[in-house]
């Protein structure tokens, strides 16, 4: 492994086994990337573990926003006892106030839920009025990392938000770039970051394979599938950046 580890997110068993046969150094098991990724089914997770490299869990019960109640409190503990059955390392959480800020009395909760797991912020942190109050309750919680794409769409397009949430940061958790991060953007995008990780999809586009299918609105016309090839190039292309002089 080179001194940037790439995680790469997946949501089928398909995209896992791609995962592992490509050489990602990590893996976010989701489902529905489509939507941003949910919780993955507990039958996913059991077939993720114990894995050969590490394997975190998404926990979203549902599309949407990040706004959640003593209901969705229960199931995403249900699902992280359910990650921690299965073997998995870690668990990917987020948990916001109706204003964006992180909320931070259920994230307590969720991470003391998780204790003894790996803990990955996700996204919401990007919804966030103050990314230096969000990161400070972060690394109070003992998040290991936050994944970010600076508060914009895609994390290319925030290259210098992230630069400065790095320095934030200050080397207390880890800043990891995701959203947007590619084969065509890895390079303009990690020359001006000092991380030593980035979160990919690493998918390429494949047609529906049932036309019906997509008539019938059960799938897109075409679909992201989690690529092999495509992760041996993105390590290949990292270890490139980072064995530069």
């Amino acid at each position: 492994m080179s001194g940037i580890l790439l995680e790469v997110c997946v949501d089928d068993a398909q995209g896992l086994a791609a995962a592992m046969e490509g050489g990602a150094d990590r893996i976010e098991l989701c489902s529905a990337l489509a939507v941003g990724g949910l919780t993955p089914s507990p039958g996913l997770m059991a077939l993720a573990g114990p894995p050969p490299v590490p394997v975190y869990a998404m926990i979203r019960p549902r599309p949407g926003d990040f706004v959640y109640g003593a209901a969705d409190l229960d199931v995403m503990r249900r699902d992280i006892d359910a990650a921690r059955n299965a073997g998995l390392a870690g668990v990917v959480l987020g948990a916001s106030l109706s204003d964006g800020r992180l909320d931070a009395r259920m994230l307590t909760k969720l991470a003391g839920h998780a204790a003894g797991m790996g803990l990955t912020l996700h996204r919401a942190f990007d919804l966030v009025p103050d990314f230096a109050e969000a990161i400070e309750i972060a690394v109070e919680l003992g998040f290991e990392r936050i994944l970010t794409s600076g508060g914009a769409r895609t994390a290319p397009e925030a290259v210098d938000t992230l630069a400065r949430l790095v320095e934030l940061a200050a080397g207390r958790v880890s800043i990891m770039p995701g959203s947007g991060v590619s084969l065509s953007s890895i390079d303009a995008l990690l020359p001006r970051l000092a991380v030593t990780e980035v979160h990919s999809s690493c998918s390429v586009g494949e047609p529906a394979r049932n036309r019906r299918l997509t008539e019938m609105g059960f799938t897109a016309a075409e679909r992201r599938v989690t690529s092999a090839a495509t992760i041996r190039t993105m390590r290949t292309r990292l270890d490139a950046l980072t064995t530069k002089p």
